[in-house]
């Protein structure tokens, strides 16, 4: 009996046992990315229970005990979305989607990272995928039209150049106004202070004003914007102007992959059908026309320093080549009659630029990394403009303790760039000329140049032989440009809710830009011209002894031709150690706390040489003449320069923000900093910045939901600030400035050195200082179907550097102080909508609004007509910081001459004083140079693997002058636009024509001042157009190949991109007859963005 209940017993719990076993199961399974990449350290739970894991380094895990009842399995991953899956014995595979909510949820100030949220500033991220413009390599012009408030003019498009971006409008009246750009938490300095207006001179110099040029835009993973003083404020007195933080790419945990770009880009050679120029039968009826009225006859042309199609004709006739008859002459010029020469298909090319980048990213819990190099290759779009660069980047970060981490972040780039010869452009500030000597930009060329000259002969330009091909063999410049970039950063977070940083790093950049001007070019033959007496006695590049009173003009270059280097080199230095506490107490407070400080220190070193005499030729062995130095001398120039400077800067820097659950934050911030570039009183040398600010998320408040169902969330922001800025580059009176110079002697054996105070010392100059009031808010609606974000902004900009006049005590009657003022305001709105969100079809449409505008409240300055004409605008009290002002266009008289109101008060032809400073009230405001409303309009449809992208821009409200076409004299190389058929011909014309009369060699002889009619005319408000635009920015067309097809090519990804990008300018002034309302045609080394086409192949491993 005893041994049959031991039995029973035991029966009853193995049932048990096999009962309960039955009751649960083993879940296993793989959790990987979109890319089939696995996710390590994914949280795995049991939906209803406290049963989970985590997921190893192959993103594998599993799951014992799993009650048998048991519906969903739940993963869970920082920085995606929560994904789900089915209870099954069967092995589960989870894919898991980046979450945009998180990753637009975080706002990088290069600082820090804020829950978005807590933050209380103006900002706007910009996806650099999204933005991203394939072949175009320069990333900053990735962000035109992606963000409220920040305008993007594409004033030149030659690589290297940077466009002249503002973030809410100008804050700086001689400033550059420039946001200040931050790179993984670095602030990228420029290697050479470019301001507004050098950026559309021109100038070699513009190569190199973009700090950013050395990174690849496919490194980068997003842009974010600060706008307003409460998101600015940490960066205190260099923010002024914004702050754009550009984050790279880095590699994640248990995620391994090799990525390759390639992107193949082709560009429209420009077309005569876009412009205006005449065609050579048009124009060789202006050269009848100049022949009839004596500029073109056979006693001139020959001895001309510049001369086309007559001047050739002429030189035949005279070596014995043609026939002086009428019947020769009019077959010759018949011929070049119906040339057509196309200089835009001669000196352009629609050759392959070719972009290729590979990237390598991986990590496990203990490191992560991402490398990637680059190469880009462009054979040029003109003549001698080939660019080559190569970038290296890594980032990597290594996990070294469970609460001590170190991230390395090194970049290097180079770059070998060519571009044609040039000098800088000058302004006659009595005649008001503009000119650029020896100029041979193939796009200038290409609109001023006749199209009945023969593209295989050779003319005259300097008086000497000039063929445009031959001329940019011979003279161009070469730029080998250098940066490095090495950072260090330590991350320990010794108790919970606490990080402690410090950062570190060194950047170093060097550039070399060499000139070679070869024996036989046409700027090194200028200097020996002189065939005869007459050209002799002309030429302006001969030296004539003055010690010597009866020395003719001699060469002082004999042989050779130039050599000129100019050098820049910088290397900063940056440290920054920072403590940070994050800490959410019960009932819902939420204390943010921020702080620390950084050091600055940037050298920079400027050399310049020029080597007479180097005979490219004859083994690059340099003969000189002497004269070339005594001539030198005697004007008082250099043949070498070198310039230094060291600029060191020191902050302390405090936030903090407390939020009641995430409902109501305010947010506080202070710095102080000084720099040795400011005046050495302990007021203007060191400043304290500051801000304050609230958000009030309106979402969370429990009677909006019940009452507004359908809203997804309402945010309302306000914040008002100081920041500040150093003042511009060019200003370094806090010490007295005193200059070595040689005085001026009639004989170079009379030279003697002496010391000159350039500047008087201003110990009080201090900061330009901000103001700042911003009210914003933020809309959602319908499950974030429509967002919708608007700020209202004023600024009040104060102790602005600017010139004053003074009594003259200390011998220096203007000098620079913090003397001006200025005001602005704006709004701006950004509109974002999903149309459609099927699961095969979406249709997105993003709409940006923004509207600035400013006024000079305060400024002493004693400008002169040349100034306020001349240039790309011009501040003035009670005007805009960037006025272009007018010379008034009173008509043509009877002889066709045009005609102006002068600073008398006169109507007058060739009486206008353009070093004028006091009665400057005559001239006519004319509009800003700025646009006061910009945006862009854009949608995008996706369906199955494929999306379309149509983008446009548009801009209003500023104006721009015309090209200066008009001149008391054309040469038979000038190309004349179309206007001149609607030109002043006989008297009565004044009454239907505003184009003045092509004048006679008798009108310019009986006035030696009509240069002043034709030049004012050119600055006149009749050459005033609207800088208004629509342009159809980009259109793009990509497919995303199906995985199942990637799987069997055994990669991760594929994807092929057709893109155009500039294709039309829809809308612009009719006046402009196809002049780009951004471009600045100045010549030099500028030319415009071109239209492009871009194929791109993208594929993952």
């Amino acid at each position: 009996m005893k041994r049959n209940l031991l039995l029973m017993f035991a029966f009853l719990l193995a049932s048990i046992g096999i009962a309960s076993a039955q009751n649960t199961i083993t879940v296993t399974g793989t959790v990987v990315d979109e890319a089939d990449q696995p996710v390590a350290g994914a949280y795995v739970l049991v939906n209803g229970t406290t049963i989970g894991t985590i997921t190893d380094a192959q993103g594998r895990f599993g799951i014992k005990a799993v009650p048998a009842d048991a519906k969903e399995i739940i993963v869970t991953f920082l920085g995606m979305s929560t994904a789900s899956a089915q209870v099954s014995t069967e092995p589960l595979h989870i894919v898991m989607h980046e979450d945009a909510t998180y990753l637009e949820g975080v706002v990088v100030t290069g600082m820090q990272k804020m829950d978005k949220r807590l933050f209380t500033g103006s900002t706007a991220k910009v996806d650099a995928e999204k933005a991203k413009l394939d072949g175009v390599p320069e990333i900053s012009r990735a962000l035109e039209g992606r963000a409220s408030g920040v305008s993007v003019q594409n004033v030149s498009g030659t690589f290297g150049t940077a466009p002249k971006i503002r973030v809410r409008g100008a804050t700086s009246i001689y400033g550059s106004s420039k946001p200040l750009w931050v790179v993984d938490g670095v602030i990228m300095e420029d290697v050479v202070e470019v301001d507004a207006d050098q950026l559309s001179s021109g100038d070699a110099t513009t190569l190199i004003s973009s700090a950013i040029a050395g990174l690849n835009s496919d490194d980068i993973e997003s842009f974010q914007i600060l706008k307003d003083g409460s998101a600015t404020s940490i960066y205190g007195a260099r923010a002024m102007a914004g702050v754009i933080v550009v984050t790279t790419k880095k590699g994640s945990a248990g995620r391994s992959r090799i990525s390759y770009t390639g992107e193949f880009t082709t560009r429209l050679v420009p077309s005569y059908r876009n412009f205006n120029i005449m065609n050579s039968q048009e124009q060789m009826s202006i050269y009848r026309e100049l022949e009839q009225k004596g500029w073109l006859n056979y006693a001139a042309v020959p001895n001309a320093s510049n001369s086309g199609i007559y001047g050739k004709m002429y030189e035949l006739i005279t070596s014995g080549q043609l026939v002086n008859t009428e019947a020769s002459r009019n077959a010759y010029l018949r011929e070049a009659e119906y040339r057509n020469t196309d200089w835009f298909d001669l000196l352009f090319s629609n050759a392959l630029s070719q972009n290729h980048s590979i990237s390598l990213s991986s990590g496990t819990e203990k490191s992560q990394y991402y490398a990637s190099i680059s190469a880009m290759l462009d054979p040029g779009w003109a003549k001698q403009s080939k660019v080559n660069r190569y970038t290296a980047n890594l980032n990597a970060n290594y996990n070294i303790f469970k609460k001590l981490s170190f991230n390395m972040i090194a970049n290097a780039s180079y770059r070998k760039q060519k571009a044609p010869g040039t000098l800088g452009s000058d302004v006659d500030v009595v005649s008001g000329e503009v000119k650029r000597d020896f100029d041979i930009n193939p796009y200038s060329y290409a609109l001023n140049t006749s199209r009945v000259l023969d593209p295989n002969e050779f003319y005259k330009r300097n008086y000497s032989d000039f063929n445009i091909v031959h001329e940019l063999e011979n003279n161009y410049m070469d730029f080998d440009v250098v940066d490095l970039k090495f950072q260090g950063e330590f991350k320990l977070k010794p108790v919970e809710g606490l990080e402690l940083s410090a950062l570190g790093s060194v950047k170093y950049s060097s550039t070399a830009q060499q000139h070679t001007i070869t024996d036989f070019s046409n700027q090194a033959m200028a200097y020996r011209a002189m065939p005869n007496t007459t050209i002799r006695d002309n030429n302006s590049f001969l030296y004539t002894d003055p010690d010597n009173p009866y020395a003719i003009p001699i060469t002082v270059l004999p042989d050779g031709g130039i050599y000129e280097r100019t050098d820049f080199s910088m290397l900063s230095y940056d440290f920054r150690a920072t403590a940070q506490y994050n800490k959410e107490f019960k009932g819902g407070h939420i204390m943010n706390l921020f702080g620390g400080m950084e050091l600055n220190q940037v050298q920079r070193r400027q050399t310049w040489f020029r080597g007479w005499g180097l005979q490219y030729s004859m083994g690059e062995v340099a003969r000189y003449a002497y004269e070339v130095f005594k001539k030198g001398a005697e004007e008082n120039t250099q043949y070498y320069t070198m310039t230094n400077s060291l600029l060191r800067s020191v902050a302390f820097f405090a936030n903090g923000t407390y939020s009641y659950k995430g409902r109501y934050t305010v947010n506080g911030t202070i710095r102080y900093e000084g720099t040795n570039k400011l005046g050495k009183t302990t007021s203007a040398r060191w400043l304290p910045t500051w801000n304050v600010s609230g958000a009030w998320n309106m979402h969370e408040e429990e009677w909006l939901k019940n009452a507004w169902p359908y809203l997804s969330f309402l945010s309302l922001k306000a914040s008002y600030s100081l920041t500040a800025d150093r003042g511009p580059a060019s200003v370094t009176n806090s010490r007295v400035v005193i200059k070595s110079s040689n005085l001026w002697k009639p004989s170079a054996g009379d030279q003697e050195s002496a010391l000159l105070v350039a500047d008087l010392e201003n110990g009080e100059l201090t900061y330009e200082k901000k103001h700042e009031l911003n009210i914003g808010a933020a809309f959602g609606f319908f499950d974030n179907r429509i967002n919708i974000e608007a700020d209202w902004y004023k600024r009040n900009n104060y102790d602005l550097i600017g010139p004053v006049t003074t009594q003259g005590i200390g011998g220096q009657v203007t000098k620079l102080g913090n003397v001006a003022s200025m005001e602005s305001s704006g709004f701006e709105l950004t509109l974002s909508t999903v149309n459609i969100n099927k699961k095969n079809f979406k249709w997105t449409t993003d709409f940006i609004y923004s509207h600035a505008e400013n006024k000079v409240t305060d400024l002493d300055n004693q400008q002169r007509v040349i100034d306020l004409v001349a240039g790309t605008g011009f501040a003035l009290e009670g005007y805009p910081v960037r006025s272009v002002f007018s010379i008034p266009y009173r008509g043509l008289n009877s002889e066709g001459i045009p005609t102006f109101l002068d600073q008398n008060g006169n109507v007058t032809s060739t009486g206008i004083y353009f070093q004028e400073r006091d009665k400057i009230d005559f001239l006519e405001y004319s509009g800003t140079a700025d646009p006061t409303d910009f945006g862009s309009f854009g949608n995008t449809f996706s369906f199955y693997g494929f999306k379309l992208n149509v983008f446009f821009t548009y801009s209003f409200g500023n104006v721009v002058r015309m090209d200066a076409v008009f001149k008391k004299s054309y040469s038979d190389l000038t190309a004349m636009p179309k206007e001149f058929k609607n030109r002043w011909v006989v008297p009565g014309d004044e009454k239907y024509t505003d184009i003045p009369v092509i004048a006679s060699s008798t009108q310019e002889y009986k006035d030696p001042n009509l240069s002043y009619a034709y030049n004012a005319y050119n600055f006149s408000s009749a050459r005033i157009a609207k800088g208004d635009f629509i342009r159809l920015k980009e259109v793009s067309l990509s497919y995303d190949f199906p995985q199942k097809w990637v799987k069997a090519m055994k990669m991760n990804s594929l994807s092929l991109k057709v893109q155009g990008t500039n294709l039309a300018l829809l809308y612009a002034d009719k006046k402009l007859n196809g002049q780009d309302p951004e471009f600045f045609n100045t010549g030099g080394v500028a030319t415009p963005l071109p239209k492009q086409f871009t194929v791109t192949l993208r594929l993952g491993l």
